[in-house]
């Protein structure tokens, strides 16, 4: 049998390549490719282009103050970005779709701009008589609600701090941030429908924050009405509808500088605490401003999804403050994609409110991609989608096969796809196709957005010619970049700025082809060292998931006292493939054959040594697969921090058919 050489970006890029088509080109946003020389020539002037385009009390007299690594931009300038989400659109667009929510139950709620202004001043006139004002810290605990849009909002439009918390975050780690930021008020409900059963929010709440000793008052909103009953603590708890009945829906808004902070939201490392990354007012709305517009390129026609939950940073980016920058409609959904209306497991609710909604524009991780996938293409084919014009990728690079299956089964072969990277610490979207402009390619995030200036460097930061595996670096400063880490601009500047002098160091690793197009492979420490050859651990990821029997994998490098690392792979079997957990014959064979597999398309240097079947990942709540626990359960290490899972018991069970598994 002969081995095939593995694919460089190039290769893949000749094969794979979907330029846009003249219909989408004629309307697109984008204007045209001179766009990125007219952002390279002079970046600080492309930003201010999109600047100008936002609502400022007082103008900017500088665009950008650079320290290395700290930065400051727009200075002198004063806004406000609930003015900017809000007031400016209500001469024009008041009547326009602002929100359009359906909870997991069936129930829906529609706020136009003019009710969504009112609902915001309304919580914002709430919190002042609280005594919150321009920088409090509140901790927003809340479900996948109109409400929480509308408390991120009232924060801003007071100059109040806010550090949303994820709803489906433990006790533990809700008291860890709350403590972090001091925050003196939290926000929560009583709780959310999440698979046909109650997340009692304000139960994990009430166990918090008695250790929360900052916090003065805890305003709760019913999400689940009476029959589900909650303990209020006189003299600390309070309604949210009792509070909002009594306000007006006036709110002067406060005059915020471009460099006053906007928000903090707290991302776990690898050890230690989570990290408060703290984004300030100016340069962060000009950011998803710009990106959302381009990236999505929204019309005032579309009604967009992004299916992020608010507690992660693509829900604050391209669910509230982004679209709602753009005078956009948003769809939120409260639940989970596998629940339908009747309370029963499904596997088409998405495509069906794209169906009912004729939702138009949609961006979503890989992992729900992977996971219709594995339920199989009948789901969406049973359901109009024609309405959907764009399609997007977020969260993790996204598998080539997963990329092709998006564009066949979601975009019926006419959508283009922005597979876009970024990160909770840059703000705002980074690397991207710009829709109509720019040819996509599975796999790929393509171009760096105009303005960002990203190469690929080796382990000394010089940069490497193309087709060759490196570190991803950002080399200039840009808008919506974090400005350090909360309490702790030692670990900030440590942590993002001590690998490379005066480059931005994300953890990504990247290859660069001919034509300037961008692979990323995941985080650095993602890379394993086998013999001496780097073997990106998403390269066989997705070359597994090419095997018709694979729904989802995750490889790690488990430490070999002789080639230095070794490839595991977990993997999770498409329903009509799996083999019975009591046949080893079957899972044993299926293994030796996903080996093989692997081995004949990448080399045999990247030949699986042990290939696990597991019928589920470890992943955050945002989706993203926590391979450092799978590299702990590989080696026989204790795990570490696990609050982030989705379902801490799949690591359990994995460990356990780890222990069993010979192969």
């Amino acid at each position: 049998m002969t081995t095939e050489p593995p694919k460089t970006g190039a290769e893949w890029q000749a094969e794979q390549s979907f330029p846009p088509s003249e219909a989408f080109r004629a309307q697109a946003n984008a204007p045209d490719h001179d766009i990125y020389a007219r952002a390279a020539a002079n970046p600080e002037a492309f930003w201010e282009g999109f600047a100008r385009e936002l609502e400022w009390f007082t103008p900017w007299t500088q665009a950008l103050e650079w320290n290395p690594p700290h930065a400051k931009w727009f200075l002198g300038g004063s806004l406000n970005v609930s003015v900017n989400c809000l007031d400016r659109h209500l001469a024009v667009h008041g009547d326009r779709r602002a929100i359009v929510w359906e909870g997991e139950p069936g129930d829906t709620r529609v706020y136009t701009y003019r009710q969504l202004h009112a609902e915001v001043c309304r919580f914002a006139n709430v919190l002042r008589r609280m005594g919150i004002g321009r920088g409090d810290c509140v901790s927003i605990y809340m479900p996948m609600v109109p409400e929480a849009a509308i408390a991120m909002l009232a924060c801003t439009r007071i100059g109040a701090i806010h550090s949303v918390v994820f709803g489906g975050f433990s006790t533990e780690a809700l008291q860890e941030r709350t403590n972090d930021c001091r925050a003196r008020l939290m926000i929560t409900a009583d709780g959310y429908w999440r698979r046909g059963s109650v997340v009692p929010l304000k139960q994990v709440a009430d166990a918090a924050l008695p250790q929360c000793p900052s916090v003065e008052k805890l305003v709760v909103l019913q999400r689940l009405g009476e029959k589900h009953p909650v303990e209020m603590l006189a003299g600390r708890d309070c309604w949210w509808h009792d509070l909002m009945a009594a306000e007006t829906d006036v709110c002067a808004p406060e005059h915020m500088d471009s460099e006053d902070p906007l928000y903090i939201l707290y991302t776990s490392g690898s050890t230690g605490k989570p990290k408060g990354i703290l984004h300030t007012t100016g340069g962060y709305l000009t950011g998803v401003y710009a990106t959302t517009r381009l990236v999505f390129d929204l019309k005032p026609s579309d009604l967009y999804w992004c299916t992020a939950d608010i507690g992660w940073v693509t829900g604050h980016s391209y669910v509230v403050y982004g679209p709602l920058a753009n005078g956009a409609s948003v769809f939120m959904y409260e639940g989970s994609p596998d629940w339908s209306k009747e309370g029963k497991p499904c596997r088409d609710r998405f495509w069906d409110m794209i169906e009912r909604y004729k939702i138009t524009i949609l961006y979503t991780a890989p992992t729900l991609i992977r996971a219709c996938m594995k339920w199989g293409e009948e789901h969406p084919a049973a359901h109009n989608l024609t309405s959907l014009r764009l399609l997007g990728s977020v969260g993790e690079p996204i598998n080539p096969e997963a990329w092709l299956w998006y564009h066949r089964h979601i975009g019926g072969e006419r959508c283009p796809i922005v597979d876009t990277w970024w990160q909770t610490e840059t703000g705002a979207i980074m690397i991207t196709p710009l829709p109509g402009l720019v040819s996509t390619r599975p796999g790929s995030a393509t171009r760096p957005f105009p303005g960002i200036v990203a190469d690929v460097v080796d382990e000394n930061g010089k940069s490497l010619p193309p087709d060759h595996k490196g570190i991803l670096v950002i080399r200039k400063p840009w808008p919506s970049m974090l400005r350090t880490l909360w309490g702790d601009d030692h670990r900030y500047q440590q942590v993002y700025w001590s690998k490379f002098q005066g480059l931005y160091f994300p953890g990504d690793g990247a290859l660069r082809d001919q034509e300037g197009n961008f692979w990323l492979l995941g985080r650095v420490d993602d890379i394993m060292l086998v013999a001496g050859h780097n073997i990106s651990t998403m390269e066989m990821e997705s070359t597994l998931i090419e095997h018709p029997a694979v729904a989802e994998a995750a490889v790690i490098g488990k430490s070999h006292e002789i080639k230095g690392q070794t490839p595991v792979a977990f993997v999770i079997v498409k329903e009509q493939s799996a083999p019975l957990p009591s046949d080893h014959d079957a899972i044993h064979k299926l293994g030796a054959e996903l080996k093989e597999f692997v081995s004949h398309r990448l080399g045999a240097i990247c030949r699986p040594e042990e290939v696990i079947l597991t019928a589920d990942l470890p992943k955050t709540r945002s989706g993203k697969i926590m391979r450092r626990l799978l590299r702990d359960i590989a080696e026989g290490r204790v795990m570490g921090d696990t609050t982030t899972l989705a379902d801490p018991a799949v690591v359990a069970g994995i460990r356990e058919k780890y222990g069993n598994e010979e192969d």
